[in-house]
This record gives structure tokens, sequence and C-alpha cells, in this order.
């Protein structure tokens, strides 16, 4: 059994605070990889973790699905990572720079399963999951290695 942390959330602003409260666990060189489908709140939480992060203005944050990156200068770097466009995201990834964003900020990977294989190890990964139309549950854990990876 894994040690897991389960969150829960009522609405898009308790998602962001439950971001805040998260993002002081991060340093420079944590990823947190995000799994969940359209609307889960993946954003948000991303928008919660870099204002707790130091981000001045959470209006900065914006899904970078057509970008692939965004990076937000907060009281260290946060990079802002979708797969969802990309059609060979492990490869993709790899031409990302990835290594160099870890070194001195903290990354956070949306639709992080369609790159499983290439995500850093350790990391966060959290699952969100809709369980109402406003309601959502975020299953957090720490994965070390490869065969801890979204089981």
């Amino acid at each position: 059994m894994k040690d897991e942390e389960v969150f829960t959330t009522s609405s898009a602003a308790g998602t962001a605070k439950l971001g805040k409260h998260l993002a002081a666990r991060l340093r420079a060189g944590d990823c947190v990889a995000m799994t969940g489908g359209l609307g889960t709140g993946k954003t948000a939480l991303v928008r919660g973790i870099a204002v707790g992060l130091g981000l001045a203005d959470q209006r900065m944050v914006s899904s970078p699905t057509y970008v692939l990156v965004q990076e937000y200068q907060a009281a260290l770097p946060v990079y802002h990572l979708d797969l969802y466009r990309m059609t060979a995201p492990e490869a993709e990834l790899g031409e990302l720079a990835l290594e160099e964003m870890l070194a001195d900020g903290v990354v956070l990977i949306e639709w992080a399963e369609r790159a499983q294989a290439a995500l850093p190890r350790p990391r966060w990964e959290i699952d969100i999951a809709i369980t109402s139309q406003r309601g959502r549950r975020f299953t957090m854990r720490r994965v070390e290695d490869s065969a801890d990876a979204f089981s």
C-alpha cells in the first residue's frame, strides 16, 4: 500500500487554496505531475501553487495548452507544462529542457499520464477526480522510483 493523502474541495477558490497549502512542501527541483480529465481543476490547482510560491498576480496563470510551457516569476521560478496537445509527449518532454527547469525551479505538469516514462523521479503525483458539479478529490502521493508510478 502506498502512502497517499486525499484532499477535497468544493469550488475553484477552494482548489486554489489547496494549491497554496501544497506549495509549502515544494522546493527547487520538485516536479508535480497532475492527472485528471478536462475540467477537473488542474489549472486552478497550479494557480494556487504558483501564488503559494510567491507569484504576485494569480491572473498570470493560464493553461499552456498551445505554448506548452508557461514560466511564472515567483520566489523561485514556476514552470507550468501541459502535455495534452503533444503528439509524442515522452519525446517532446525531453526537448523542453526539463532538467534545466528543475535545476532552479518547480515544474508543474498537466496531463502527466501522457509521458509517464519520461517524468522525473522523485516527484509528486496528484490525481484529480470530479465528485460533484463543483466538488473535487485530490489524491496526492510521492513517487520515488518507476515501480511507484501511476498505478
